[in-house]
């Protein structure tokens, strides 16, 4: 016996659930199956650490590439604030401030770091280059995919050689001299993604961290990314959708006319499925040919401080915090610590960078951790491989933790472990995911944030894909981080597999 939806979505996360709003909302009997207890995936909050009273986006924190359209479409009540402070990096004992509306006060900083204008000359040129390519390429992530020839045509010939055919070095050298500036932009390029500046993946992260909403703003989420999936829970409930949390799925089957979906303790019989998994996971329901597992990149931090500490600069903690805080993270330093890595070793130096939710966003904590003054700091750790943890996975987390705390160290009066609370057994709030940790504990593959290789956000001339989200059975769909244009808590994946679906379904009928 089966139980018979029009589509059945296999995980929950924001993309699954988006998936199923705007097919509820088009009339569809969906089924949302989530292996865990909770839904959300990437996207949920946590209280992280026993007796204190701090929700943490754990996984997942910024928000960039989530277009306001679906916000709009669906009337969620998803609020994110700007932040003034677009990065700090220090240096010694200096450092560059770089706010997000690029003014007078960023001018001065790179002009005094770099001892000349014509950085700061750079950088205006470079990102106002890249506004032009964000603002012709955005409008078409919700809309069927594009060809290689239609955006090219779009964007132009000098912007289509200057971030698609060269090789994002080369597009820095343009712009750049020197080596600290250019590894500011590159780190854009980088987070999830383990490359050399010199190659293509680094040109394709670069694009999906600028592109968001036709500007590249990341936002703060207001009272943490969980609030998404509270919001699209609610809303998927008064539309409908079933939800089932604890599905353990054990076969997906396309038998030409429906696709049965076999559980643990119930089985579905759905005209179509959306994939929210990994296309890695998806391949073991279906039985087919996993693809290669890229490794994921990053190890990731969450800390709740007493207080922010001092810095050796002498910049306001809250404004160097306030924004994306980098350690480590020049060209060179960069570049070296991927040619470590790329070699099996844990780099001498290890590139990172921070940011704190709660100065532009406490509601996260407690009135009475608001007022004591508690902080967050979330850190994403660059170039730590899932390889790099496959043998003494627990000794080499250790070491990799000791040398990123060791750097962050070195900008700073107060050690940051004397900033540590304390949580109600007497241990420092401090939690460490390494890549074979987020697998086991949200699916990623090998840890990889984009669920495998990140690609443009168009296809070849030749590709017939219509939305970036088929399979090879037209009954599946992919609707997470692994289909084109899914890279991101982007939510941008849900709603082309919804798109995709919609249409399959009236074909069906």
């Amino acid at each position: 016996m089966f139980e018979s939806f029009d589509t059945v979505i296999v995980g929950g996360g924001h993309n699954g659930l988006i998936a199923a709003c705007y097919l509820a909302k088009a009339g569809k009997k969906v089924a949302v199956l989530e292996k865990n207890s909770e839904f959300g995936g990437a996207t949920t909050s946590v209280y992280a650490f026993s007796g204190i009273s701090a929700k943490l986006s754990r996984y997942s924190y910024l928000v960039a590439l989530l277009p306001d359209q679906i916000v709009a479409d669906l009337q969620i009540n998803f609020k994110t604030l700007s932040r003034k402070v677009s990065s700090y990096t220090p240096v010694a004992d200096t450092g560059i401030l770089i706010n997000r509306i690029f003014d007078d006060k960023s001018r001065s900083s790179i002009e005094m770091f770099a001892g000349n204008t014509n950085e700061a000359d750079g950088w205006q040129k470079f990102y106002s280059r890249m506004a032009v390519f964000a603002e012709r390429v955005a409008p078409t992530m919700l809309k069927p995919l594009p060809t290689e020839s239609d955006i090219r045509e779009l964007v132009g010939e000098d912007l289509w050689d200057e971030f698609v055919v060269k090789p994002l070095s080369k597009t820095l050298d343009k712009y750049f001299a020197n080596d600290v500036i250019k590894g500011i932009v590159l780190t854009d390029g980088l987070i999830g993604t383990f490359a050399s500046a010199t190659e293509r993946a680094a040109n394709i992260c670069f694009l999906y961290h600028l592109i968001g909403n036709g500007i590249g703003e990341w936002k703060v989420p207001v009272g943490g990314m969980g609030v998404l999936v509270n919001e699209l829970l609610a809303l998927a409930k008064s539309l409908g959708v079933t939800l089932m949390p604890n599905s353990n799925i054990q076969k997906i089957v396309d038998s030409g006319e429906h696709v049965i979906v076999e559980t643990n303790s119930n089985n579905f019989q759905a005209s179509v499925v959306i994939a929210g998994c990994s296309p890695h996971e998806l391949a073991k329901l279906t039985g087919d040919q996993p693809p290669n597992s890229l490794d994921g990149s990053q190890l990731k931090m969450n800390m709740v401080l007493t207080k922010l500490p001092r810095l050796r600069s002498g910049i306001d903690p809250k404004v160097a915090f306030s924004g994306t805080f980098h350690i480590d993270e020049s060209y060179q330093q960069l570049e070296d610590a991927f040619r470590e890595a790329n070699a099996g070793e844990i780099p001498a130096v290890i590139p990172a960078e921070m940011y704190c939710h709660t100065l532009t966003d406490p509601s996260i904590l407690s009135e009475d951790l608001q007022k004591a003054g508690a902080q967050t700091l979330t850190v994403f750790v660059l170039h730590t491989p899932a390889a790099l943890f496959d043998k003494d996975h627990d000794a080499r987390k250790s070491l990799v933790a000791k040398r990123v705390l060791a750097g962050l160290n070195r900008y700073l009066i107060d050690p940051i472990e004397s900033c540590l609370a304390l949580d109600a057994t007497g241990k420092p709030c401090i939690e460490i995911k390494t890549p074979q940790e987020l697998e086991r504990e949200i699916g990623l593959p090998r840890g990889n944030i984009f669920h495998g290789d990140l690609e443009f956000p168009w296809k070849t001339n030749d590709d017939p894909r219509k939305w970036g989200v088929e399979t090879k059975s037209p009954r599946i769909f992919i609707g997470g981080a692994g289909a084109v244009r899914g890279g991101g808590v982007s939510g941008i994946s849900g709603h082309n597999a919804a798109m995709a679906a919609l249409e399959r379904l009236t074909e069906i009928k």
